[in-house]
């Protein structure tokens, strides 16, 4: 008669592993604080949820509202007032004699002052079209054969031309390496650096690579 063998017993390692991660889980769950009512936080307060726009979208939008007024611009028409629309064919050999009216100037029936009114609408447009070309002509842009602004040449947005105000606080200075606070400066490669591990990194450097760190600054200059 033959009796079931046993299940193999567990490994003794793993048990202590798995008790030992069991203890760590505990431990975390007593030191959680997250679930801890907290008297100085309102309850209804939630955080904002606008992001801010980094310095590529704000170029792209830059750009594409230059584009936009530079379309807008070169497809403006003057409005149609009446003043130069041909004579039609059926008073071409009009006498004058006629009592039909066809002849008659329009101005004639109207005060004199509505002929010498000015359109304001069509003013401002072209105002608003010249100071665009003028700036366009400023900055490179150019004109077409036709008069209207090239819409292939449109103004390049740049760091420099950002819609903002000039910054008046100190520059601060970092580190050329780590990007740290930049408290020192290195007199033989003129790099900047965080602390003595990083100032010994340069020291270390091989030659041609210090002068890679300030062309990435914009601080390397070439003596022609």
């Amino acid at each position: 008669m033959t009796t079931p063998a046993d299940p193999p017993p567990k490994d003794a390692a793993k048990e202590a592993k798995e008790a030992e991660q069991a203890a760590h889980y505990a431990l975390l769950e007593e030191l959680d604080i997250h679930s801890i009512q907290k008297s100085f936080r309102s309850s209804t307060w939630k955080p904002n949820q606008r992001r801010n726009k980094n310095i590529k979208t704000i170029l792209g939008d830059a750009q594409r509202r230059e584009q936009a007024s530079l379309n807008a611009s070169s497809s403006v028409a003057p409005t149609p007032s009446g003043a130069e629309t041909p004579v039609g064919a059926h008073t071409q050999h009009d006498d004058g004699l006629s009592t039909s009216g066809a002849s008659t100037p329009a101005a004639g029936s109207t005060n004199g002052n509505t002929q010498q009114a000015p359109n304001l609408a069509q003013a401002s447009r072209s105002l608003g079209k010249l100071v665009l070309e003028k700036s366009l002509k400023s900055n490179g842009a150019g004109m077409t054969t036709g008069g209207q602004a090239g819409t292939g040449a449109a103004v390049g947005v740049t760091y420099t031309n950002i819609e903002s105000a000039p910054s008046l606080a100190p520059q601060r200075k970092y580190c050329d390496i780590t990007g740290l606070k930049g408290s020192y400066q290195d007199p033989k490669t003129r790099l900047r650096y965080h602390n003595a591990e990083v100032f010994g990194l340069i020291r270390g450097l091989p030659q041609g690579y210090a002068e890679q760190y300030l062309e990435a600054r914009g601080a390397h200059t070439v003596l022609k």
